[in-house]
């Protein structure tokens, strides 16, 4: 498949059910790598689908983050969920520039709640 891979670097070809009944599959490999989001947004920007695309680069760094973070985040971006203080904006540890554009979005979604009051 033109050297897609899932996030633990397996071709997508591997990824077959005697693959799976041999054990031979994990969680990782079952989950989209980022340069696979990576270009399905460049297809999308192409194709005159900004906000597609954005939301695309967005998915693209979260799959860098562990689950929790990526719940967190969600959680905290529900409406009347979080305080602004809680909300605060996502970051990874082991790589704090990962997350440039979903830290935006968390930003300007604490400005819009705390505008309409829908914060907690």
């Amino acid at each position: 498949m033109n050297g897609i891979r899932a996030l633990s670097g397996k071709p997508v070809d591997n990824l077959t059910v005697d693959a799976i009944r041999a054990a031979e599959v994990g969680v990782s490999d079952l989950r989209i790598h980022p340069e696979t989001l990576a270009r399905q947004a460049v297809v999308a920007a192409g194709h005159g689908n900004p906000q597609l695309a954005d939301n695309l680069r967005r998915a693209a760094e979260l799959t860098r983050l562990p689950d929790d973070e990526v719940l967190a985040i969600y959680e905290a971006l529900r409406p009347g969920r979080s305080t602004a203080a809680q909300r605060g904006s996502p970051r990874s540890a082991s790589e704090p520039a990962s997350v440039v554009s979903c830290a935006a979005l968390v930003a300007e979604a604490a400005e819009v709640y705390a505008r309409r009051g829908l914060t907690a």
